[in-house]
């Protein structure tokens, strides 16, 4: 992967500080860019986030939106932008993705929103797994996702 920022990865409403700042450790390690949808569950300045992302949060390519629908004005080609949900049926290694996509992860607790998934059905993508839990930590499931891109690219 050679363009600088050629992923982005968005965050919408994340509430752990310490995942924040892993994701934003990750990021600037992949050359990606990190979008966070207001409401935050912490403040970006603190501690636990920066902690996460050691000293490479002044490298991290990041904006902070107001809102779900700010982050959209962004976004040209929805058709590129996945949403990643544990119920959603098409996996991440069914598809192809591409420099500029837009990869989106809910909250912790939650996930995405059912208004969000229920606009974007035919983008919900999820990572397979076998065992018997709900979800990935989100960090984790980033890194997946993002694992899968750069194999890709």
């Amino acid at each position: 992967m050679s363009d600088k920022n050629s992923l982005n990865i968005v965050l919408v409403h994340p509430q752990i500080p310490n995942n924040t700042g892993n994701i934003g450790r990750l990021c600037v390690g992949c050359n990606a860019k990190l979008h966070l949808v207001k409401p935050l569950g912490f403040e970006i300045t603190d501690t636990k986030v920066k902690r996460a992302g050691l000293d490479y949060w002044k490298d991290l390519d990041l904006t902070i939106h107001e809102s779900f629908d700010d982050l959209l004005k962004l976004i040209d080609h929805e058709e590129r932008m996945f949403l990643l949900s544990a119920r959603a049926e098409t996996s991440i290694y069914e598809t192809t993705f591409k420099n500029g996509d837009w990869l989106v992860f809910g909250k912790e607790a939650k996930g995405l929103s059912a208004e969000i998934q229920e606009q974007y059905p035919n983008q919900l993508r999820t990572i397979p797994f076998p065992g018997p839990i709900r979800s990935f930590n989100l960090g984790n499931a980033v890194a997946m996702v993002l694992g899968e891109c750069l194999r890709q690219f």
